[in-house]
């Protein structure tokens, strides 16, 4: 059994904000996989094989930064270790249209990584950075940013990265973290 956490904010005011990247990510992964989302106040989440392997698809709905304790219930729950979950989620450090695999390391500043590093006591998980960019105008607030919808004309590239996203989620579950970064980290 392997985890996919898609990280974003419950709610439709936040439903195609920048922030919700992962939650995206989460949605395209469990429509290419033909697998539906059951809910709790707690999380959604969806379970069945993707790319051939048994998998569970979950979505925290605790608000991002409160992401951890939902993800360790369900490691806990499942008996999954955290090298077995991959962690999607928006980085402004990359552009739009990018997307970067990592092995595992810290937070970068991101504060729903920092809330499952916390509650793990471990940073070492796999992860899927999903590239949102910087704000246009100088000096704007990251994170009013990242709480700003896509602008139709990034539709495009929100669309083409996730379905990069999922075809490297599916690398990752059938090859491997090492096998989706040569793959992946290097395209555009």
């Amino acid at each position: 059994m392997r985890i996919v956490v898609g990280l974003g904010n419950p709610g439709p005011q936040y439903a195609v904000t920048r922030h919700n990247a992962g939650f995206m990510l989460a949605d395209a992964l469990a429509e290419s996989s033909g697998i539906s989302f059951k809910k709790s106040s707690r999380a959604h989440w969806a379970q069945g094989l993707v790319a051939g392997v048994e998998a569970l698809i979950l979505k925290p709905q605790s608000y991002m930064n409160l992401s951890g304790p939902v993800v360790a219930e369900f490691m806990q729950k499942l008996e999954v270790p955290a090298s077995d979950i991959l962690v999607a989620y928006d980085d402004c450090d990359l552009p739009l249209g990018r997307l970067r695999l990592k092995k595992s390391g810290g937070s970068g500043g991101h504060r729903g990584v920092g809330s499952i590093i916390e509650t793990l006591g471990t940073g070492e998980f796999p992860r899927l950075r999903i590239g949102i960019g910087r704000p246009e105008v100088s000096g704007a607030q990251t994170r009013d940013y990242v709480l700003t919808p896509f602008e139709g004309h990034e539709m495009e590239d929100l669309v083409e990265v996730l379905e990069r996203g999922v075809a490297s989620v599916d690398t990752f579950l059938k090859e491997g973290i090492e096998r989706a970064m040569n793959s992946y980290n290097k395209q555009l």
